[in-house]
């Protein structure tokens, strides 16, 4: 549970070489959803997501469009904010690595260092991922190519380095005291065994020769910061580090602080990052998540090169936006590998949302407004599903706030089967024509169900929730998942085709 009321959530920013695909979809939809609940908590949550825009691949995309690297930046990042505005992702900011507070911050954070005596000038000889943008000794090497099978290049260079073996051991007593500050624990159990080994320094620079496409080394003019120094800044100069100082007191220096990634991106952000904060005393964020890789049908990471990427925007045209978002959150479990397909989202679409919530808003609302003129009937305090319902939702907001949002979910719909179950046995449409006043409390048991699922359900699937409430005349508040606040009498509106089977 969050102690204060101010809540921080990150995305990576995104390479401009490519236009968003489902694996980048897929992490900014569940950190929307994520702060979408924040603030349904009552919580002053801020969400920041964005473009990386600097580096040796963004400068090679460039010159491939025959562009500069500013103007492929500009052409490419809108492609993000434009698919994230469809897929509903509401983030507070959407940051550009080009933007000139953050290359001004950067500089100022590296003369800093520079300064103190934890940036020198030595030489560099070994291998380099250009697609990762990562430097690898032969220790890291997995059959001469990257621990994730990508293309290495031996590189030797002059270079300037950040002293990260100085922060090992602080790192280390980090980890030792804070074992929630890497998850899931297979993620956090490999930081560990990673840094049982000596910890190299980080080569932070680039020569211009090499890489021109970066923010400008203040004390090197020969040089450019490493992308993933300039890119790790950004979730500090984005909350207002060296720009806005109550902002970044606000959401940093007195905030719960989550990045959320893709595993593939695990060692910058739990080894180089901290290393960097703690040479700045900043602190640390409270929770690194690392989320699992989207697979194919041959449980293989989908990838550009094998041409099996999902279009975000294509899929949401077959199964439906807060469709989509539901299953990305519900059936895939939150750092875990999961098979995806469109096969499998229909099917579980279909099974949780058409036959469960809306059938089961369907028949009410149909039996409401035939035997009692569309006003919601009577009610009683005496109900199983009232206790089955407060009991799933003591145990929701903790699984939420400790990022178990597919186990969350799955009490939702545990108990949307429960209300299916209530309704066969009790038979609302056989049981009107003999005693209308106990037709009543089984529909009024079953809309509080709905309506209280309702509400829950808002993060993850805001247009839905918006007009199912709308029909019950309820608000998307907290506080209104309390059982029994549902006015009688009240006219219950017609709201037809919740969710329609999907059919393809």
């Amino acid at each position: 549970m969050l102690k204060n009321k101010n809540f921080y959530i990150s995305t990576p920013l995104y390479y401009v070489n490519d236009k968003p695909h489902l694996g980048t979809a897929y992490t900014s939809i569940i950190a929307d959803i994520l702060n979408r609940y924040q603030k349904l908590f009552g919580y002053s949550s801020f969400f920041i997501t964005g473009t990386d825009e600097h580096g040796q691949k963004c400068e090679q995309s460039a010159l491939n469009r025959g562009l500069s690297p500013q103007e492929h930046c500009d052409q490419m990042s809108p492609q993000f904010k434009k698919t994230w505005k469809i897929l509903n992702i509401e983030y507070d900011l959407f940051f550009r690595t080009t933007f000139d507070y953050h290359c001004k911050a950067v500089q100022n954070v590296l003369q800093n260092l520079y300064d103190k005596g934890d940036i020198y000038s030595s030489h560099y000889k070994g291998w380099y991922c250009v697609s990762e943008e990562i430097f690898y000794t032969e220790k890291d090497l997995v059959g001469a190519k990257s621990a994730e099978g990508k293309e290495l290049i031996p590189l030797e260079e002059k270079a300037w380095f950040f002293k990260m073996s100085k922060y090992q051991k602080a790192l280390q007593n980090h980890l030792d005291n804070h074992p929630d500050f890497i998850k899931p624990k297979e993620r956090y159990n490999e930081i560990q065994g990673f840094l049982k080994q000596p910890l190299q320094d980080l080569c932070v620079s680039r020569p211009k020769k090499r890489v021109s496409w970066g923010i400008e080394l203040p004390f090197d003019n020969n040089c450019v910061a490493y992308v993933w120094v300039d890119a790790l800044l950004n979730y500090v100069t984005g909350a207002g580090y060296l720009n806005k100082k109550e902002h970044f007191e606000k959401y940093w220096l007195n905030a719960k602080k989550h990045h959320l990634i893709g595993k593939d991106i695990l060692m910058t952000h739990a080894v180089y990052w901290p290393c960097f904060l703690m040479a700045l005393n900043l602190p640390l964020p409270d929770k690194i998540f690392a989320h699992g890789w989207l697979l194919n049908k041959e449980d293989e990471k989908m990838s550009k090169s094998k041409g099996d990427k999902l279009d975000p925007l294509e899929l949401i045209e077959l199964v439906g936006l807060d469709e989509l978002r539901w299953f990305l959150a519900k059936e895939i479990v939150l750092g875990k590998d999961s098979a995806l397909s469109v096969d499998l989202i229909t099917q579980k679409v279909n099974e949780d949302l058409a036959d469960n919530f809306g059938n089961i808003f369907s028949r009410i609302s149909r039996l409401i407004e035939k035997h009692f003129d569309g006003q919601i009937p009577y009610h009683t305090e005496d109900s199983l599903l009232k206790k089955l319902t407060e009991e799933k939702q003591s145990l929701f907001k903790n699984k939420i706030d400790n990022f178990e949002l597919s186990q969350a979910l799955h009490l939702l719909s545990s108990l949307l089967v429960e209300v299916n179950k209530y309704l066969e046995q009790t038979a609302p449409w056989k049981l009107v024509k003999i005693d209308k006043k106990q037709a009543g409390v089984v529909l009024y048991n079953c809309l509080e169900v709905l309506r209280i699922c309702g509400i829950l359900l808002a993060p993850v699937m805001p247009k839905k929730m918006e007009k199912f409430l709308s029909a019950l005349g309820e608000e998307v508040i907290f506080k209104n998942t309390k059982w029994g606040r549902q006015a009688l009498g009240k006219a219950l509106k017609h709201s037809s085709g919740l969710f329609p089977k999907i059919l393809i």
